[in-house]
């Protein structure tokens, strides 16, 4: 009888482990991998004639995050967030939004993107001889298929959602306060469940009190509809309260990004004044003495 063939020899050898441990290694690495950014800005460079509001400025901003934009009187904030929306066109850059290039979409090609939005402008821009309810509907009327009765069901549920009294959705908006007409604008912001928000100026002209039940609401809403949210301030309690990360125009410029914590500990001039000055450190001490 013949002598055993060596296991390296065998006509039939074990199969290589080395494919499975390196399809193991992978699956690790992509439980490590950085997700990508929602909204992603390059280069991006806007003119109004001779002045420069954007000067080739880059920001991301990540899955799940509230981040605010944050600068002076007419830095290039509410542009911003216009060009994001296609509502303006820069003059050179990119802007991609779940991973696609927006600047140069028609109409039609941007309506799917644009159905993953939700905005709230500045000052509600709510039709005022529709009431609260028809408000909100209009946007389901428009853009889905559900008969009448779904649509007056989950409008319903979206004024809910927003911490309005069931009866708000019959009054008309001049009949609510400032608080309660900010809450039916986000509303209708969220009335097609979008996965990305943007707030303009959310809590501009309201009393302390309804401002921060308007913050509370915010991060309410991302954790329970697991949000992205791009907002537009100038409300130094908002940022503190809410923000998950700040950036500060000015100049044409991103002057600084980070947690308001550690923007406040930058050198920069503007950004020294915007968060020390008398409302800046007021805002500040509130916070920490919250926490």
């Amino acid at each position: 009888m013949s002598a055993a063939t060596p296991a390296s020899l065998s006509p039939n050898p074990l199969p290589n482990p080395l494919p499975l441990a390196v399809e193991g290694a992978n699956e690790s690495l992509r439980e490590f991998q950085v997700p990508e950014p929602v909204i992603d800005i390059r280069n991006l460079y806007t003119n109004f004639g001779a002045n420069v509001v954007h000067d080739n400025i880059s920001l991301t901003v990540q899955p799940g995050e509230i981040f605010a934009l944050v600068g002076g009187s007419g830095c290039g904030k509410s542009t911003l967030l216009r060009t994001i929306l296609l509502l303006q066109l820069p003059v050179s850059g990119s802007i991609r939004v779940f991973g696609r290039e927006v600047l140069g979409l028609n109409d039609e090609q941007a309506m799917p993107l644009r159905h993953r939005f939700g905005v709230m402008f500045e000052r509600g821009a709510l039709f005022s001889a529709l009431t609260v309810a028809e408000n909100v509907a209009m946007v389901l009327k428009e853009h889905t298929q559900l008969s009448p009765r779904l649509i007056a069901e989950v409008a319903a549920l979206k004024i809910a959602l927003t911490g309005l009294p069931a009866d708000a959705g019959l009054k008309y908006p001049s009949e609510l306060s400032g608080g309660m007409r900010k809450r039916a604008a986000l509303a209708r912001a969220i009335a097609l469940d979008p996965e990305l928000l943007f707030l303009d100026e959310p809590t501009a002209g309201l009393d302390p009190l309804s401002a921060t039940g308007i913050d509370e609401l915010i991060r309410s809403l991302r954790d329970a509809l697991g949000l992205t949210i791009m907002l537009v301030t100038h409300d130094l309690d908002l940022l503190w309260r809410v923000a998950d990360r700040v950036a500060v125009l000015g100049e044409g410029h991103i002057l600084g990004v980070g947690t308001m914590t550690e923007l406040s500990k930058m050198d920069h001039p503007i950004i020294k004044e915007y968060f020390y000055g008398s409302r800046g450190r007021a805002a500040r001490e509130q916070a920490w003495k919250r926490k």
